[in-house]
């Protein structure tokens, strides 16, 4: 009996991690306890076939321990030719009664963040990401932004 559930339980797990087909990329960077207004998380991105189509996300770990509804984050995306492309996006990370949204079965919840869909690569890339956080009717940015302690980074095969 036991030696079924054993099989069970490993084919279920060779299950799970093979159903990532679509996953070309997917690093994270611990950022601490607390992720610093001035802390950019960088990724170097490989050389990907330029002949495809990816998507983009940006993916984070987050515990009860974060104190906003919202997450506005600076995405830099450093071009092979030397340009940058920057965009300020801002996400949902909990429910109106300040549950976080995201996947886990504790406290720390893992969110998928959409960044762009359909891109073209062309040569080496660098991501750089920072988080923007203001509180309401303040201009400094907060200085330690608590509950969050992972970014990472994925890039997706288009279908």
């Amino acid at each position: 009996m036991r030696i079924k559930n054993s099989g069970i339980l490993l084919l279920a797990a060779i299950l799970l991690f093979s159903c990532d087909k679509k996953r070309v990329f997917d690093e994270y960077k611990s950022v601490g306890s607390a992720w610093h207004k001035d802390s950019i998380v960088t990724f170097d991105l490989p050389v990907l076939d330029s002949t495809k189509r990816y998507n983009l996300f940006v993916n984070l770990r987050d515990n009860n321990n974060y104190p906003f509804n919202n997450l506005f984050l600076i995405v830099a995306i450093e071009m092979p030719n030397g340009f940058t492309k920057v965009d300020t996006l801002e996400y949902q990370m909990a429910n109106p009664d300040g549950t976080l949204l995201g996947n886990g079965f504790s406290d720390i919840k893992e969110s998928k963040l959409y960044l762009k869909e359909n891109v073209k690569f062309r040569g080496k890339y660098k991501v750089h990401i920072k988080q923007a956080v203001r509180q309401s009717g303040k201009i400094p940015g907060v200085q330690e932004l608590e509950g969050i302690t992972d970014v990472g980074f994925r890039i997706e095969k288009k279908d």
